[in-house]
């Protein structure tokens, strides 16, 4: 197929779709920067639009590609076939925020940052925070079950969604969930679509699971003599009564890479934690001052607590001046998002030192901690001999160590087309037949977002 069936560019306005040659380039990149082909991008408005343009493709076996801001990493939102790239871009209608129920009803195109603002004069927020908040959608975060640092207290996407409003591949509505925070009928579909990377159907409208928002936080940066030392002191920090709302770690690589544009990092320093609590504002300095103690001990260099939120900001700058600084390293990086039980970090860490040295390549680690899910990079010149090489190899033993280790492949990317290769190794036989079997329910003719995921 090379051109759109007339009954399916029919199915929208004229002015909901994008056919110039441009356009279509675009949206077949995502930030995975692989590239796929694209027939056309549709811009629904509506569940009615979406549901009607469904129908057409079904009708005619075309491939549908849903997409909100493309900033997923494994090449889930690119075609792998000639596509129609389904975007959510301009259904962004906050519906409704109930603060007595803590709930909110939204559009997938509405943007994470967007959200949080309208929720924080209300005194709420929703907890999934994925570094690309500010211009990532809802739809795209609950297409991967996005996490980010607030996870290891508030949970991830799945966590915090009460119900969905989808249309399946064949055109129909369904409503999985409900808008209460208790339910004990029928089985689980809302969990089943979040993190399915748009495999299922596409997500028109999402109840989502508000929380309060903390009196008060403070921030802490406990600096340690070696990563060994850091990780150890993860699992001391959960061990704790209070569980701190983000546990962010840097090993060795990734502090010198920041040290000279971060002030405070003392020179023996080998590893970061980055630490956060929450809470009311008579106890959070009894809070943060237990927080500290548990994260001082063998090799703990210091912790250096923030009085205020200005502190706060300059305690942050490590982390966030890292992902600027590696752009800068190499012309590429496979950023991968593996987790492992927190109590396995440390074996973790000091088996990504070991395939650094064995493959000669700069192996950068840092992320969230406090759930054991670390973004281990990469980096590499495809032009310098057989680096490409080394980086694949290098990643072949990366996935066989996290699942030697009671791990798993993605915390919060997802699959995509990235991990594709490697899913037999991390799903067995049985559980692979019946979640195609349940992919072939929701979309039995193949066509929402073919060759992603486990479909």
């Amino acid at each position: 197929m090379t051109t759109l069936p007339s009954t399916v560019l029919a199915a929208l306005p004229p002015d909901a779709w994008l056919l110039d040659d441009a356009s279509r380039h675009v949206y077949g990149f995502d930030n995975s920067k692989r590239h796929g082909p694209v027939l056309g991008v549709a811009l629904p408005s509506d569940e009615a639009q979406v549901q009607a343009l469904v129908r057409a493709c079904a009708a005619e076996r075309t491939p549908v590609v849903i997409r909100g801001r493309g900033t997923a990493t494994t090449g889930a939102a690119v075609p792998v076939a000639p596509s129609v790239v389904l975007s959510c871009e301009r259904m962004q209608r906050i519906e409704r925020i109930e603060i007595a129920n803590r709930l909110a009803v939204v559009e997938p195109g509405v943007i994470n940052g967007d959200l949080q603002k309208r929720l924080k004069a209300h005194g709420a927020f929703w907890p999934p925070d994925p570094t690309s908040a500010p211009y990532s959608t809802i739809g795209g975060n609950l297409a991967c079950n996005a996490g980010g640092p607030r996870a290891v207290k508030y949970g991830a996407c799945r966590d915090n969604v009460l119900g969905l409003r989808v249309v399946t591949g064949t055109g129909e509505i369904t409503v999985t969930g409900s808008f209460t925070t208790k339910g004990a009928v029928g089985l689980d579909l809302t969990r089943l679509v979040v993190g399915a990377e748009g495999t299922l159907g596409v997500i028109t409208a999402a109840t989502l699971r508000l929380s309060p928002l903390p009196a008060a936080t403070r921030a802490l940066r406990a600096l340690y003599a070696s990563v060994e030392a850091a990780a150890d002191a993860v699992g001391r920090l959960l061990g704790g009564p209070d569980t701190p709302c983000a546990i962010e770690f840097m090993d060795t690589k990734a502090l010198d890479l920041v040290r000279s544009r971060v002030p405070g990092i003392a020179a023996e320093a080998r590893a970061l934690l980055m630490i956060e609590v929450d809470g009311s504002i008579d106890s959070i300095d009894a809070t943060a001052l237990a927080v500290r103690e548990l994260a001082l001990g063998d090799g703990c260099i210091g912790a250096d607590a923030a009085t205020n939120a200005s502190d706060g900001e300059l305690l942050w700058a490590a982390r966030k001046a890292l992902s600027p600084v590696l752009r800068s390293l190499a012309p590429r990086k496979i950023n991968e998002d593996v987790v492992v039980p927190v109590m396995r970090l440390p074996a973790l860490v000091s088996g990504v030192e070991r395939l650094a040295q064995r493959h000669d390549l700069l192996i950068v680690c840092f992320g969230h901690a406090g759930n054991g899910n670390l973004h281990v990079n990469l980096l590499f010149d495809p032009a310098n001999g057989d680096s490409r090489e080394r980086a694949n190899a290098a990643l072949d033993e990366l996935f066989d160590l996290v699942l030697a280790l009671g791990g798993t492949l993605s915390g919060e990317h997802g699959i995509g087309l990235d991990k594709r290769p490697f899913v037999a190794r991390a799903i067995d036989a049985t559980s692979l037949h019946l979640m195609r079997q349940i992919k072939a329910a929701f979309d039995p003719f193949g066509i929402m977002n073919p060759g992603k995921g486990v479909s």
